[in-house]
């Protein structure tokens, strides 16, 4: 088999099982990653998926996503958030990052500054997986429905914060000498100042118009793959190319915009993405997995005390004891943004394949568990009513 046909094996396996998950409210896109889990335990296609060329496409789907979430970083919505949960987003990321990081520490002995970046990771939310659920229920814009999407929203910069500080820490183990330090200092300050260029050019660009969705679609891939290509020169393509998705969001005209949220999410989640998934399913070590099943149980138990815990401390004299719960349990909700940190620490020989595999089996876990959970505890309390 070639790689093109492989591709279409998957494509198709992933839409099949992707259908069931959607039934029970689990994102489609997590039917890729159970296909990698499948193939590291039988794999007949090694000649493919170790390939130079399947690594280069899965590189550029981890690419594409994080370029989508510097797209997403609306800076305006995240300043229009005041007071409780201003205060909720602080009190459960803290309280996760304070349990998660000795955890780690404990169970993986790995340096701490490693420790940290892994329980920052995991303290971020998949806010898009809670809003389906949140609008059937009727809940998006309750007070506890939009606490949930604001937590999730502010968390925002804790996800750059952290890809920033692990791309740094990645360009910095690879032993550059001291003409390099500079040439770290001036790629990163210039992709900055690009950024910062491109957001106060906004005014000129907007007067210009892009007739054509083709040419429009050349500038964009300009803008990534220039981000991206210069990060990369110091190891971090991951930092340029979320400052990429930041720059065109405040660069290009409001009409282009849809453009951005229709076809190059289209893109990046319905072909590349997918392949990037694919690819850290088959780094898992099923066997290790197996015979330490129990620290994803105590990782995502202690996971989920930490959040469930500080919400109901911080929320139930503001949204009630009940709804302070759900709003915990909301918020272990995990999105590709942890996976694709716990991928650049793994690449950069941070983390070992064990403790790998135990972080995205953790991180499923709750994709998994949260959709099912969350509806009969939103009935039981008679939230939609």
């Amino acid at each position: 088999m070639n790689l093109l046909l492989f591709l279409s094996l998957m494509f198709l396996l992933t839409y099949l099982f992707g259908k069931l998950l959607e039934k029970i409210r689990i994102p489609w896109i997590f039917s890729s990653l159970l296909i990698g889990f499948g193939l590291s335990i039988y794999n007949p296609f090694t000649s493919i998926t170790y390939s130079s060329t399947f690594d280069f496409l899965a590189e550029l789907g981890m690419l594409f996503l994080l370029f989508i979430i510097g797209f997403e970083l609306n800076i305006k919505k995240i300043f229009s958030h005041k007071g409780f949960t201003i205060k909720a987003t602080i009190c459960v990321v803290l309280a996760e990052v304070l349990v998660g990081t000795p955890l780690i520490l404990f169970l993986f002995q790995v340096p701490f500054i490693v420790a940290l970046l892994v329980a920052s990771s995991f303290a971020t939310v998949g806010e898009s997986v809670l809003l389906p659920i949140l609008d059937e229920f009727k809940l998006t814009n309750s007070r506890l429905g939009q606490t949930i999407l604001g937590v999730g929203v502010l968390d925002d910069f804790l996800e750059i914060l952290t890809i920033i500080v692990a791309t740094a820490l990645i360009g910095r183990s690879v032993g550059h000498t001291s003409i390099n330090i500079w040439l770290i200092f001036i790629v990163l300050f210039g992709l900055f100042a690009l950024v910062y260029i491109s957001i106060n050019l906004h005014k000129k660009i907007h007067t210009f118009k892009f007739k054509e969705i083709p040419s429009f679609f050349l500038f964009v891939l300009f803008f990534i793959f220039l981000f991206s290509g210069l990060g990369a020169l110091v190891e971090s393509a991951a930092l340029g190319a979320i400052l990429a998705g930041i720059a065109l969001r405040n660069l290009v005209p409001s009409i282009n915009l849809k453009f951005i949220e229709s076809e190059i999410r289209t893109l990046s989640y319905g072909f590349l993405a997918p392949i990037f998934f694919i690819w850290i399913g088959l780094q898992t070590n099923f066997g290790y997995l197996i015979h330490q099943i129990h620290y994803v149980l105590i990782i995502a138990g202690a996971a989920l005390i930490a959040k469930v815990g500080s919400s109901y401390l911080i929320g139930r004299k503001e949204i009630g004891g009940k709804e302070s719960v759900i709003m915990g349990v909301s918020l272990t909700v995990k999105m590709s943004t942890s996976i694709v940190i716990i991928k650049l620490l793994y690449d950069a020989g941070f983390i070992n394949p064990g403790m790998f595999s135990v972080l995205v089996a953790s991180s499923i876990l709750f994709t998994v568990l949260v959709p099912l959970v969350l509806p009969i505890l939103i009935k039981n309390t008679k939230l939609s009513v």
